[in-house]
């Protein structure tokens, strides 16, 4: 049988009643913003995978919920890990490194376990190194600070990932009850509720050459350009696109548009960018604010917006 399998036989002998036990939001961010949910646990029986909407924000055999940060730049100014509810901390680890291969048997990297009673239990992973303040023994409250967020362990991105059990059962706070059908609807462990993002944007900038793909995660920052820069670039950085999901670019300066383009994308993928632009075939662009605007579109509706304005000027 396999892992989801077992597991939903194990939930029919658990119960949930409703406020028995609720999750407070365990990162010190704020979703939507400066931070997203970038996966969910997985609940496709078979070796498919699907999160707890039937949507494909989750890959086989996930067992927990990542909340992640955009870059590389937003982890290293320190956000905190919160504890999501009562408890006491039953373990702790802080001496993996970020960024390197995971070690086996240390796919969490830096990570925290939290007894919270009744057999409820939450586990804290890919914390930063050297960032844990959380000891053995320490009784914490909702929002105690952990540590911060890192990329320790088996991670590809700077997040959290947050399992959380129920006597050993890793069960999906988004819809407990239900681990191997999707789309059900019933009570979750939030509190207060967070909205299911299905995709969006983590970031758009404006450049003069498509840039580097690992520069974008590490937050490529959109300075002001000179009059003479040889192109005008867009990029757009994207999270939990499908295919056949649109991306809207434009550029406007003084004198109009200077750039307009639909790109489709033909595949999904949990982590993506894409990038449009336009040479300079003149003396210069013409000096003043510049809007640059992506729209992520999926079946014919706008799931996220982001613009950014920079001035193109003279040359010192």
């Amino acid at each position: 049988m396999t892992r989801n399998t077992i597991e939903a036989l194990a939930l029919s002998a658990l119960a949930f009643p409703a406020g028995a036990f609720e999750l407070a939001f365990p990162l010190d961010c704020i979703l939507g913003q400066t931070c997203y949910i970038q996966q969910y646990v997985d609940h496709d029986p078979g070796p498919a995978a699907q999160d707890f909407t039937c949507g494909g924000l989750s890959y086989e055999g996930h067992d927990g919920t990542d909340i992640a940060l955009p870059t590389r730049n937003a982890m290293a100014t320190g956000i905190n890990v919160l504890a999501a509810a009562p408890g006491t901390v039953k373990g702790v680890r802080d001496a993996v490194a970020d960024f390197v291969a995971a070690i086996p048997g240390k796919e969490c990297g830096n990570g925290v376990v939290v007894d919270h009673g009744g057999g409820w239990e939450t586990q804290y992973c890919h914390m930063k190194q050297g960032s844990v303040t959380a000891k053995a023994g320490d009784v914490v409250n909702a929002g105690t600070p952990l540590g911060q967020v890192g990329q320790s362990g088996m991670a590809a991105f700077p997040h959290l990932h947050l399992s959380v059990r129920r006597n050993g059962i890793e069960l999906d706070p988004f819809a407990p009850e239900a681990l191997t059908t999707c789309g059900a609807l019933g009570d979750d462990l939030w509190l207060p509720e967070i909205t299911y993002q299905a995709g969006g944007l983590l970031g758009v900038g404006i450049s003069t050459e498509v840039p580097d793909y690992q520069a974008i995660k590490n937050g490529l920052a959109s300075p002001d350009l000179p009059a003479t820069a040889p192109a005008l670039v867009i990029w757009a950085y994207l999270f939990g696109n499908r295919a056949g999901d649109a991306v809207l670019f434009e550029i406007s300066g003084p004198e109009g548009v200077v750039i307009t383009e639909r790109t489709v994308l033909e595949k999904p993928q949990a982590l993506s960018f894409r990038a449009v632009g336009k040479k300079l075939k003149t003396d210069g662009w013409p000096q003043g604010a510049y809007t640059g605007s992506a729209r992520l579109r999926r079946d014919s509706e706008e799931i996220s917006a982001q613009s950014i304005v920079i001035q193109v000027k003279s040359a010192p």
